[in-house]
């Protein structure tokens, strides 16, 4: 009961908010503050940055206040919502952009002896092989998620599918290529 209460009077916080009332704004960030800035920090992982974002934030928070709908969304869900995009945007925003072939540099390396490469050969065809074992989209989730750096969040949208459900497709299958890779 007391959470329902709660999410009421953050609900009644942010319709005041959007009639301009800095009174509430500021009991809102008081209410609000540390569950939001739990969020920055486990998404950032470093405290500068979460504190930086939980500024912006709250800007962000500000100026949409208008835009939150009581019935449509929970008071609280609502907020944190807000905090996970931003903190989402931030942390795309700090990925490098993908360097081209063209422009990569070339370094020369030593080439591997024929052993080696008839190892490597091998166990590539193995993975290949456990992969194409694989429903496609899980196969391709599983290669996009951990050669080619996707988040859970990002593969989940591209996929049109919960986080939660992303989670377990990956999961899901390492557990079925670690036992193909183990036979």
């Amino acid at each position: 009961m007391t959470d329902q209460r709660n999410d009421d009077a953050v609900g009644q916080l942010i319709s005041r908010v959007a009639l301009g009332d800095r009174k509430a704004f500021s009991d809102l960030y008081g209410r609000t503050g540390p569950k939001l800035f739990g969020v920055c920090l486990r998404i950032l992982r470093q405290q500068a940055q979460a504190e930086d974002a939980l500024q912006e934030i709250y800007v962000k928070i500000w100026q949409r206040s208008q835009s939150f709908s009581a019935g449509q969304a929970a008071p609280m869900a609502w907020l944190v919502t807000i905090a996970r995009n931003h903190c989402i945007d931030m942390l795309r925003a700090r990925r490098p952009d993908p360097v081209e072939l063209d422009d990569a540099p070339f370094v020369a390396d030593e080439a591997p002896d024929p052993e080696a490469v008839a190892v490597n050969t091998s166990e590539g065809r193995r993975i290949d092989n456990c992969l194409g074992q694989l429903d496609a989209d899980r196969a391709q989730a599983v290669v996009s998620a951990y050669v080619e750096g996707y988040s859970y969040q990002e593969l989940a949208g591209q996929y049109s599918v919960p986080l939660n459900t992303m989670r377990t497709w990956l999961r899901r299958s390492l557990i079925s290529l670690k036992e193909c890779m183990e036979r």
